[in-house]
């Protein structure tokens, strides 16, 4: 229960014009939130944090407006509109006649267990829901309001000035005032450092117009799956800065709650994704100063939700969840040294799939040639270029600006502390060197992942690939023949930095984690 008397009063059935006969309510450090079975009613608290204020009744009308405006970018089937709360405090009506004293934003209810942080915790999260996170995010973020050159939106003062908030929220509030400060005095400092190495991609990025009106709070609590679609919801209406922001940023926000929830590799799956859709692989450079940024938001929020209750398990609880995302925070400062692995294979070798899945589980920026070439040369992913072997994109000519090209991104990923896997066929020396040249100047390793199977088994994929049409490669069978009859044999030099993988056998993943473990 609340001790909120106008909470407590719209707790009541006569409190609405609708039927409704269980009511639930849901508390956080901001809002109250109703839950009458057809229909939710979101009520913004009295107060003020400094980076947000609600502290009058006009304040909460303007931002419960805000709140229906933006989210009907995303969800307009499930926020409705903005309803006043009228009569007294011990007899209040929701959306009733007379003075009101109080707003609501008035939304659809949907399913319990559809959030897809409610999701995570039952272990239902899968492939699907991941891929469409990226999707929805990748779609909504290319064609979202780009920040006008003069605004203060995005500026890399603005974003320091917001990380810097949250240490000036938490530090007061710490309980162990000796292990938990130096921890905040660690992140502040390296906080303060990377923002000096970054602020200048930052500045870039905006020019860019990465710096765009996103959700602004994009976790597992405010994405949900409705009727199979995956619907963001709940986005950032109380402050403009905390909503345009780099496009990076949001993603770090998902990318750090799924880390957190223990799905580490669905983290690193929806990266992958997100970056194949979008090509921002730039991005990563500012990447790590966002993933430390987004755990320390959410440990503010654990702290401040702390201070408003009263049941001493439950603030222990709150503050475990403050504990676990500075913890989490940390390990972000704490990048491994990178390794470059090349994959090497004829078209239905496997190496796609093999690379995909070894990235989720080691971490890594999984770069695609047969993706990377299209969008090289202005195709989607998807797209039908038309282009037989030795022409179109497929020239000698389109194949070295690819290469080149997936060494810039390589080495974009590699410098930003992250392992990246270049999967492409490799079937010649020079782009082999090229490459090498790479791991070379970084004073990093690398490896050749040789993936091999029989001509048949080549010839059986790729048919099969042909009639889905639901990957990026064009290999048909002259193309599989070509490859077989023009590809460089591997020198003495390189056999020492390559590892093979026969994809016929059942164990061969297993057998390329095994290899993996002894590397990194």
């Amino acid at each position: 229960m609340t001790d909120n008397p106008l909470i407590a009063g719209l707790m009541s059935a006569r409190a609405y014009l609708h039927e409704t006969t269980t009511i639930e309510l849901i508390e956080t450090h901001i809002s109250w939130v109703l839950l009458t079975g057809d229909f939710v009613y979101k009520i913004k608290k009295p107060v003020n944090f400094g980076f947000l204020d609600f502290s009058t009744l006009k304040k909460r009308r303007f931002y419960c407006q805000e709140e229906l405006r933006l989210n009907q970018r995303f969800s307009p089937e499930i926020y409705l509109e903005v309803v006043p709360v009228s009569g007294g405090t011990s007899a209040p009506q929701m959306n009733g006649k007379g003075v009101a004293i109080e707003y609501a934003v008035r939304m659809r209810q949907f399913d319990a267990g559809s959030l897809l942080s409610e999701r995570a915790e039952q272990g239902l999260l899968n492939n699907d829901d991941i891929d469409g996170i990226a999707e929805v995010v990748s779609t909504f973020h290319q064609s979202a309001l780009i920040a006008e050159t003069g605004s203060e939106f995005g500026e890399a003062e603005t974003i320091h000035h917001w990380c810097e908030e949250n240490f000036d929220h938490i530090t007061p509030l710490l309980q162990d005032t000796k292990t938990e400060m130096q921890q905040v005095e660690r992140l502040q400092s390296w906080v303060a450092q990377e923002w000096r190495q970054t602020a200048d991609l930052m500045r870039q990025r905006k020019r860019q117009g990465f710096v765009r009106e996103c959700h602004g709070d994009l976790h597992l609590g405010n994405i949900a799956l409705i009727e199979g679609k995956i619907t963001p919801f709940d986005c950032i209406e109380f402050n403009p800065m905390l909503r345009w922001i780099d496009v990076m940023s949001e993603v770090a926000f998902v990318l750090m709650d799924l880390d957190y929830r223990g799905f580490k590799s669905f983290s690193w799956r929806l990266l992958n994704v997100y970056l194949q859709q979008t090509g921002d692989y730039a991005g990563l450079r500012v990447l790590r100063y966002y993933l430390v940024y987004r755990a320390l938001v959410r440990a503010k929020v654990a702290l401040l939700g702390e201070q408003q209750l009263g049941d001493a398990t439950a603030r222990q609880h709150k503050h475990a969840e403050y504990a676990r995302h500075m913890a989490l925070a940390e390990r972000y400062t704490q990048p491994v040294r990178p390794v470059l692995l090349l994959t090497h294979g004829f078209s239905g070798s496997g190496k796609t799939f093999h690379a995909g899945h070894l990235a989720e589980e080691i971490s890594a920026v999984h770069l695609r040639s047969d993706i990377e070439r299209k969008r090289l040369f202005g195709f989607a992913a998807l797209d039908d270029t038309s282009s037989e072997a030795g022409s179109g994109i497929y020239t000698a000519d389109a194949g070295e600006q690819t290469y080149q090209h997936l060494a810039d991104m390589a080495a974009i990923a590699l410098q930003s502390g992250f392992h990246v896997i270049v999967d492409a066929t490799f079937l010649k020396r020079a782009q082999r060197d090229l490459f090498f040249k790479l791991a070379q100047s970084l004073s990093l390793p690398v490896r050749i992942l040789d993936f091999t199977a029989t001509v048949t088994t080549l010839q059986q994929r790729i048919a099969r690939r042909q009639q889905l049409q639901n990957d990026a490669s064009e290999a048909t069978l002259d193309i599989l023949q070509q490859q077989l009859t023009s590809a460089d044999d591997f020198g003495t030099d390189e056999l020492e930095y390559m590892i093979a993988i026969d994809t016929e056998h059942q164990d061969a993943h297993a057998a390329l984690l095994q290899e993996m473990a002894t590397l990194l």
